[in-house]
C-alpha cells in the first residue's frame, strides 16, 4: 500500500490552461522598451501589460521581480507603417503598420527551451484613413498578435 502511494504522489504533471504542461511556478517578465527609430510613447506600456496579463491569467505561474524559473526580457525594435497596395494611379489603397519585437526568453528548469527570437506583427488598413485615427486599434491587434506568439513558442512549444 505504501509502494503504492509513493510511485502514485510521483507522477505528477502540471497542466496549464492552454495544455501545454508548465513545470515551473514562477515567471518574470521585465518592461520592454521601444528602441525603434519612431516610438509610440504608449507603446512599450501597452506591450508589456499585455505580455504579464497573458502568462498570468493563461497560465498558474506567479508574477514577481527576480529569481523567477522563467523569464522574458527584450526590446520593441522596429515600428512602422508602409504602404502595400499601390493602385494603378500610383497611390496606396492599403498601408501596413509593421511591429516587431525582440524577446528572450530563459528557463532555469528546461535550458534546452531557452531562445532569443524576433517576432514580427502587422496589420494593414485603409490608405484613404488617416495612420493617427485607426494607430491604438492597430497596436492593440499587432500586441495581441505577439503576445499569443510569444506564449506559444515559449510554454506552449509550438
Amino acid at each position: 500500500m505504501i509502494s503504492l502511494l509513493i510511485i502514485i504522489q510521483s507522477c505528477k504533471i502540471n497542466y496549464s490552461f492552454t495544455g501545454a504542461p508548465i513545470t515551473a511556478k514562477t515567471i518574470s517578465i521585465d518592461y520592454f522598451p521601444n528602441k525603434a527609430t519612431l516610438v509610440k510613447p504608449s507603446l512599450s506600456q501597452d506591450f508589456t501589460d499585455a505580455m504579464r496579463d497573458k502568462f498570468v491569467n493563461q497560465t498558474s505561474l506567479e508574477l514577481v521581480e527576480q529569481n523567477a524559473e522563467l523569464h522574458l526580457e527584450g526590446e520593441i525594435v522596429h515600428y512602422k507603417t508602409n504602404s502595400v497596395a499601390i493602385q494603378g494611379d500610383e497611390t496606396a489603397a492599403l498601408n501596413r503598420l509593421t511591429i516587431k519585437v525582440k524577446i528572450r526568453y530563459t528557463s532555469l528548469n528546461q535550458p534546452d527551451d531557452s531562445f532569443e527570437q524576433v517576432f514580427t506583427g502587422f496589420e494593414e488598413y485603409d490608405a484613404n484613413l488617416s495612420f493617427g485615427s485607426v494607430e491604438d486599434q492597430l497596436i492593440e491587434i499587432i500586441n495581441a498578435r505577439l503576445v499569443e506568439d510569444i506564449f506559444n513558442k515559449a510554454l506552449v512549444n509550438w
